[in-house]
């Protein structure tokens, strides 16, 4: 995250700072350490439990804070901090989001060889059989969908039967649980609106392709670059 981004999380915090307390007072209040405060308010960088402190202090929550930002700016500005002081204040507007498709999914045949034992599932693109409501850290990616885990692979992580959120457009780092799409008409992962896809967690990428591993039975195993479509995140479990 660019210091930029960092300075705009402690600006926007600040407006859920209630009237007549200082930052020093709020920060006292929420048993945020002296040292803690400080390099907050130098690099604006405060962790989720500070944040999570911070506004459980002021009777708020960091959904609320999530809905601000992504919102722009409350219904009314100048009472933002008397509002949080007050529950009897002007209500706050928490966007409403649009929900995510539920795309049907089904496990495949398997991948690679027949004694490989690495879980493949179909991702019925075209096929949505439900929508579920969005996670506000979803809202600025229009593109994101849930699934319904079908296999389990990746147990204990991910049970079968539980949906989880994707995102294509959150970057991907090393350790986080992916959505692999598989491409390649010769070897029949496409066919039609059905997309061949792998849920694993990223281990490793180079220039030749990425490394994933499953849990359930435990493999790691590589991909080559040619056969991959898209790496897209598993941002988590839906409740």
């Amino acid at each position: 995250m660019s210091g930029a981004d960092n300075q705009q999380i402690y600006a926007d915090l600040m407006r859920f700072k209630p009237d007549g307390m200082t930052p020093n007072g709020w920060a006292i209040k929420a048993g945020v350490s002296r040292t803690v405060w400080a390099d907050m308010r130098r690099h604006g960088n405060p962790s989720r439990r500070t944040l999570e402190k911070l506004l459980i202090a002021v009777g708020s929550s960091l959904a609320e804070f999530e809905a601000l930002r992504i919102s722009g700016r409350p219904n009314d500005v100048a009472g933002a901090g008397a509002a949080l002081a007050d529950r009897h204040g002007a209500a706050w507007g928490v966007p409403q989001l649009p929900p995510l498709p539920l795309v049907a999914t089904a496990i495949g045949t398997g991948w690679g060889n027949s004694a490989s034992r690495i879980e493949l599932t179909e991702l019925h693109i075209d096929d949505l059989v439900d929508r579920v409501a969005r996670p506000v850290s979803l809202a600025n990616d229009p593109n994101a969908y849930a699934i319904t885990i079908v296999g389990d692979s990746m147990w204990p992580r991910f049970r079968p039967g539980r949906r989880v959120a994707v995102s294509p457009k959150t970057p991907v780092a090393i350790g986080d649980d992916v959505l692999v799409k598989l491409k390649g008409e010769d070897s029949q992962q496409v066919k039609g609106a059905i997309v061949a896809v792998l849920i694993k967690e990223l281990v490793r990428r180079s220039g030749t392709g990425v490394e994933l591993r499953q849990f359930n039975p435990d493999l790691t195993f590589e991909v080559a670059a040619a056969d991959i479509g898209a790496i897209e995140k598993v941002v988590g479990e839906l409740v």
